[in-house]
């Protein structure tokens, strides 16, 4: 068995271009599905993902870890970029889903087998639907309650939000008085049985960072993403250690060594690395040993397309760590369009049973995604009131 060919299919999807990877086979009806999603670089991991290739085309596609390897340690430049890194994330996922296949299991039986009867999925504000979960006004707490209330109804028992507004690296009471309104509202729309994350964006500086963590513990935070840059590992560590919030990070981090440094700085208690950059489900299952040995929780991040979620969620279903599943569903409205999925979710607490296909589980369907080509993502820029750039 040998790979023939590696075919990227952008698939446009407002805020994001899904980048699907079909890995074909000399084997007839056998080829894999992965994800390599990475926003507003959507040209650079097309054409990373033809500059690999050349260590592909004509190898095993069943020899993954050897495979990894290649991809990540040849052609001189270690894959820990995030272009790089993304394009062999992609390539990784479809070929677990070809291994899947050829052995007639679900991924997760190759890795142990199912080490939980389900996995609980969370939601963006407003399903993942941009002007909601992005554009919701930080002032307005009325709109986050709402939404809030929202997601509940449609049988969420978590959920994360944008409460924390963009902030210059020093400033008053103002942006944190918009934080507190705004979680305590939801918190008081959705009541205490309901988990709530608040994602910051890493937009904070790391004092501001502090004073926000500071402000929203009372509320009782599942998590608090990114209260500042990724790689301030010391102030992410000063923060965990100054509140009981679980402090979250790790979706832009890329390579086992950045894992490994966030774990011995003690910067979190939730590691979010994202399947479709991190190295694959590979390198996602190195990092998962890691963390078991720091007893840290591991809720990936992935608010991509569909094959990242059904990774995401194979991944979950092999993985102790694994505590819960981001998901969004309403980005855009014919989503399921494109896709078929292995696994069932109740639509009471939005839980998820096994999927029972081989590989991933799902299939792409070629003719929908040919009908959303590649456009030129939704560009999001952001300026403090003084004209400065900031983080979005």
């Amino acid at each position: 068995m040998k790979i023939t060919r590696i075919e990227p299919l952008v698939c446009h999807a407002r805020m994001r271009n899904w980048i699907f990877v079909k890995v074909h086979t000399d084997q007839a009806g056998l080829y894999g599905w992965g994800e390599a999603t990475l926003e507003w670089h959507t040209r650079g991991v097309v054409g990373a993902l033809e500059d690999l290739n050349g260590l592909l085309i004509g190898e095993d596609p069943t020899r993954v870890e050897h495979l990894w390897q290649s991809m990540y340690r040849q052609h001189f430049w270690h894959g820990n970029g995030i272009v790089r890194g993304t394009a062999i994330s992609g390539i990784d996922l479809a070929l677990w889903d070809i291994v899947g296949k050829v052995h007639g299991v679900p991924c997760h039986a190759l890795w142990g087998g199912a080490v939980r009867d389900y996995v609980r999925l969370y939601c963006h504000l407003g399903g993942g639907k941009m002007e909601d979960f992005y554009e919701t006004k930080p002032g307005d707490a009325k709109r986050f309650a709402e939404l809030a209330r929202k997601a509940v109804e449609e049988g969420f028992t978590a959920f994360k939000s944008m409460a924390v507004p963009e902030t210059m690296p020093l400033e008053g009471l103002k942006p944190i008085r918009y934080a507190e309104s705004c979680v305590r509202a939801m918190r008081e729309a959705a009541g205490d049985g309901i988990d709530i994350m608040v994602d910051c964006h890493a937009r904070p500086s790391p004092a501001m960072g502090m004073q926000f963590a500071k402000a929203l513990e009372p509320y009782g935070l599942y998590f608090f993403e990114e209260p500042c840059w990724p790689e301030q590992l010391d102030d992410l560590a000063a923060i965990q250690q100054a509140v009981s919030t679980p402090i979250a990070t790790g979706e832009r981090l890329v390579g086992l060594e950045s894992f490994r440094d966030a774990l011995a700085q003690r910067a979190c208690r939730v590691l979010q690395p994202d399947i479709t950059h991190c190295g694959g489900l590979t390198q996602a299952r190195r990092i998962a040993a890691l963390a078991e040995a720091y007893r840290v929780a591991l809720a990936p991040h992935n608010p991509q397309g569909p094959v990242s979620t059904a990774a995401s969620l194979e991944f979950g279903f092999a993985t102790p760590a694994y505590a819960i599943c981001e998901s969004v569903h309403n980005d855009v409205p014919w989503r399921q369009d494109v896709v078929k999925e292995g696994f069932v979710v109740e639509s009471k607490g939005r839980l998820v049973r096994p999927n029972t296909r081989p590989g991933l589980g799902i299939e792409i369907d070629e003719d929908e995604v040919r009908k959303h080509p590649f456009q030129q993502e939704v560009l999001q820029r952001s300026f403090n009131p003084d004209g400065s750039v900031t983080d979005w």
